[in-house]
């Protein structure tokens, strides 16, 4: 019984000198903050934020030194910090100078056939998003992606305008459902005596994709255009994910 008292009274003097002293120490007898909790905490019950301006978000120090102390962080740290240090896994862009084909894989929409783009054409991003095996991009998780593709035919600019104008597509597909997401066609101008193709286009936009989706740069109504003048074009495209 004894025992217990003193327990009783040792431990009424510690906290009481804790408490003097401005610090709190749980599970620890040398605190470091005014509230220092050396173990698991569980909260019950808490309000849910209306909207994060106003609110900040905590956040445990987990530097090398073992500190281990909760701080507050503005919500506006955090999205600069990913902004300006975060890495895009899904970022992946490649230009094509020369050598350029068209591929012929099968019946597509449209009479859609991909450009010859390689892993070794690549300009940024991680090799494994591309396949030379069928020239397709796979994404890597589902969301919202920005994607870019352009291309020159030739010079960018040819005599005549062309019967049937081709047209640079971006194709997708989904597990075995090919889709064209987008497409534009070469213009052609009359300008009185002289009648010229614009054999250049360009796609930006956004489209949303699914976990495992491979997309394919390339063009329609091909038949029309000339071997030699296609071996000497140019290509490029771009694509990465900016939303969930």
């Amino acid at each position: 019984m004894k025992t217990r008292i003193y327990s009783l009274l040792l431990a009424m003097m510690s906290a009481s000198a804790f408490a003097q002293s401005g610090w709190v120490g749980i599970n620890t007898p040398n605190p470091q903050a005014n509230l220092d909790v050396n173990g698991t905490m569980k909260i019950r019950q808490t309000p849910s934020a209306p909207a994060l301006p106003g609110y900040q978000i905590l956040a445990v120090n987990q530097n090398t030194g073992g500190d281990f102390q909760v701080a507050q962080v503005s919500p506006q740290m955090i999205a600069d910090y990913v902004i300006n240090n975060g890495i895009n896994s899904s970022v992946y862009s490649a230009r094509k100078s020369s050598g350029i084909t068209l591929i012929n894989a099968g019946i597509l929409p449209n009479s859609f056939r991909p450009v010859n783009f390689l892993t070794t054409e690549r300009t940024t991003g991680t090799s494994s998003l591309f396949s030379d095996s069928d020239n397709t991009y796979t994404a890597p998780s589902s969301g919202i992606y920005a994607i870019g593709f352009t291309f020159r035919y030739g010079t960018g600019l040819q005599s005549g305008v062309l019967t049937t104008p081709p047209s640079i597509a971006i194709l997708r597909n989904r597990t075995g459902t090919f889709s064209i997401i987008d497409v534009r066609e070469f213009s052609g101008v009359n300008l009185g005596l002289v009648s010229l193709t614009i054999s250049e286009g360009s796609i930006n936009s956004l489209y949303p994709l699914q976990a495992g989706d491979k997309i394919s740069f390339g063009l329609t109504n091909y038949s029309v255009l000339d071997a030699g003048l296609l071996g000497s074009s140019t290509g490029s495209f771009y694509i990465y994910k900016v939303s969930n």
